[in-house]
């Protein structure tokens, strides 16, 4: 009788190992999309291309700021990462959204 309830203990693991397999992938998928979906923007590692959504941002940017694009600002922000990528804090904290969501879909589905 309680190599049936060992067996069962086991069996209930199954969820939680599923969980964290949902986690691990969310956290990877959401590090690794960032360069691909900033790239795609426009956000390159040589700069900002020519007729892209980051030209355009780059553009109200800069009207908006009397003529260059500030120092801080979100167009700024992205083009740091779309050249030099994510730093470390910033892929732990991308990283952490990203487990949480894979656990949030896994609960879902």
């Amino acid at each position: 009788m309680q190599a049936i309830a060992a067996s069962s203990s086991v069996l209930a693991g199954l969820p939680s190992v599923g969980k964290a397999a949902a986690a691990v992938i969310g956290g990877a998928v959401a590090v690794g999309a960032v360069p691909v979906v900033l790239g795609a923007v426009g956000f390159t590692s040589a700069g900002i291309a020519a007729s892209s959504l980051a030209a355009k941002m780059m553009s109200v940017a800069a009207i908006n700021s009397g003529g260059g694009v500030a120092a801080g600002s979100l167009v700024a922000f992205l083009q740091s990462v779309g050249a030099a990528g994510l730093s470390l804090t910033s892929q732990l904290i991308v990283g952490s959204a990203g487990s949480y969501l894979g656990s949030c879909l896994y609960n879902y589905l």
